[in-house]
């Protein structure tokens, strides 16, 4: 690992304080995306019935096309994300192959209630689960001050394995997690009860936190968020404080030191305080 010298943070850049502005839930690209399947159903209607009454014989498979072509275009006109666009146009023609399937009910239930406890909020928040790794820990691990007792926190903890792993290396220090999802949490806390670890974990959103209260913040979550955790941080960490970010970094925000991995991977990114 080798790690660049250290320089201070850079001042906030205004364009990066109007990018923080908190965006309403109807702005979130899933829920976009429901919203343009839902437009599009009316005019898919209508489509069909200019069909029928010109004598065209119409399947559900021409249905299903219609449907997923209207929503690609409603798509592409909003400006998501190109990913969103294929899942528009592909969305109801999964929905008419699924209704072939002979399913019981009680299985898409079953699968939706899992994914649901599984990514919860992950439509509003854009951070799905990203694992991180050991090579991380271990970088985060040497990176921090060895000279004092830490409280450390991982916001989006996952699993648990980042939180229990730096517990045992620092058992002087106190080590968090925080996780939105219920069942990434639950397991996590399962996990520190069998092990006897010091580690906590949290559930709830990493906004409710006054990152003034820990020496380190360590997060591998998405692009989508770094600016309001940047933000974040820079109005509550307190000086001789650092926030770490694997693999997503701040364009307008320069990090103060940048570990690098391997020549070939991400790289862990702090800002010093």
């Amino acid at each position: 690992m080798r790690a660049t010298p250290r320089r201070p943070p850079t001042r906030i850049a205004p364009e990066l304080a109007r990018a923080s502005n908190p965006a309403g839930i109807l702005r979130a690209p899933a829920v976009q995306a429901l919203l343009i399947q839902a437009a599009a159903f009316p005019l898919t209607l209508g489509v069909v019935y200019l069909c029928a009454r010109a004598g065209l014989a119409v399947s559900y498979l021409h249905v299903a096309l219609v449907q997923g072509a209207i929503a690609l275009g409603l798509t592409w006109w909003r400006r998501l994300a190109i990913w969103w666009r294929a899942i528009g146009f592909g969305f109801p023609l999964a929905l008419l192959a699924a209704s072939t399937l002979a399913i019981p009910p009680a299985v898409f239930l079953a699968l939706f209630l899992f994914l649901l406890l599984l990514y919860w909020s992950t439509y509003r928040t854009q951070v799905p689960y990203y694992p991180s790794g050991r090579r991380v820990w271990e970088a985060v691990a040497a990176s921090l001050p060895r000279n004092r007792p830490l409280r450390v926190i991982d916001v989006g903890s996952g699993l648990g394995g980042f939180v229990l792993e730096l517990q045992r290396k620092r058992p002087e220090s106190r080590f968090e997690g925080i996780e939105l999802a219920p069942l990434p949490w639950l397991y996590s806390y399962l996990r520190a009860k069998a092990a006897g670890s010091r580690a906590r974990f949290i559930r709830g959103d990493y906004d409710h936190l006054d990152f003034g209260d820990y020496d380190a913040v360590f997060a591998y979550l998405s692009p989508a968020v770094m600016t309001g955790l940047y933000l974040k941080a820079a109005r509550e960490m307190k000086p001789g404080s650092t926030l770490f970010s694997y693999e997503f970094v701040i364009a307008s925000q320069p990090p103060s030191r940048i570990v690098t991995l391997n020549m070939d991977g991400p790289s862990l990114y702090l800002w010093d305080f």
